[in-house]
Parts: structure tokens; sequence; C-alpha cells
């Protein structure tokens, strides 16, 4: 029996210091929910009060300059024009620089393959050649067939029409 007694009592020591561990807690959660609802307060009303505070300081700093007064200045009046003068003679004719090739689009390059190729191209092919994805060679395929710049000779294999 006194056995009992004293688990009972290690028992109830227990109790009290967890009940007093879950008040800390829940006071601690409190302070958390406090100040997290303060800082959405902030948040909410930082915007329009920046707003306010911007546009104020301008209008104070437009109405804080002067005036300027305009400096009557005389200007030198113009000169007539003068006779005119004859053409310049034309320099000899230049030749223009030559203007680089334009870059290939991603459906020539494919199109330049696809007329190399003796049997026809297919898509996992023109990947490996172009470096392109397997959704970008499939959409240029679809694109070019649409506009009949290809043709299938069959499953897969494409000819230039």
């Amino acid at each position: 029996m006194t056995s009992l007694k004293k688990d009972l009592g290690a028992v109830i020591k227990e109790l009290k210091g967890l009940t007093k561990k879950a008040e800390r807690i829940t006071k601690a959660v409190d302070k958390l929910e406090k100040a997290k609802a303060a800082v959405e307060k902030k948040t909410k009303a930082k915007p329009k009060k920046k707003a306010v505070a911007k546009k104020a300081p301008r209008k104070k700093a437009a109405a804080k300059k002067a005036p300027r007064k305009k400096a009557a200045a005389k200007k030198a009046p113009r000169k007539k024009a003068a006779a005119k003068k004859a053409p310049r003679k034309k320099a000899a004719a230049k030749k223009a620089p030559r203007k680089k090739a334009a870059a290939l689009t991603a459906t020539d390059q494919l199109l330049k393959i696809i007329k190399g190729s003796n049997k026809g191209a297919d898509a996992p092919t023109l990947m490996k050649k172009t470096g392109f994805e397997e959704r970008s060679v499939r959409n240029i395929l679809y694109r070019a067939f649409k506009q009949k710049k290809i043709k299938r000779t069959g499953r897969g294999s494409y000819v230039v029409a």
C-alpha cells in the first residue's frame, strides 16, 4: 500500500509539471498569434500609408518652388538665307556592304535536313541532327505539313514536297 501511495505521488508530480508546461506553451502561442495579427495589420496598412506619404511630399515640394522669372533675352536677328548654292557633285557610287546571310529558322533547318536525306527523315533523326527537343520538332513538322512544304512517305517519315 505504501508503494502505491509513493507511485501515486510521483504521478501527481508529473501531472503538475506537465500542466505547467502546457500553460507556458499556450501563453507562447497566444503571444505568437498576437504578433502575427500585428504584422498582418501593418502589411495591409502599409501600401495605403506609403502611397499617401509619397504623394504629400511631392505636392509640398512643388509648392515650395518659387516661380522662375524669365529673362527677357534679346535674340539676334536671323540672317537671311544666302543665294542657293549649286548642288554638290555626287561622289562615285560606293558599293553597298554585303548583308550577312540571315540565320536559318528552325523550320528551314529541318527542311534542309529532310532535303538531304534520300528516304526521308523522321522526328528522332531530326532531333539528333538539330539538337531541338521532341516537342519543337513535332510542332515544326506539323506546321510544315499543313503548309504543304513536306509530305509523309510513311508513318513518321517525311520528304520535301
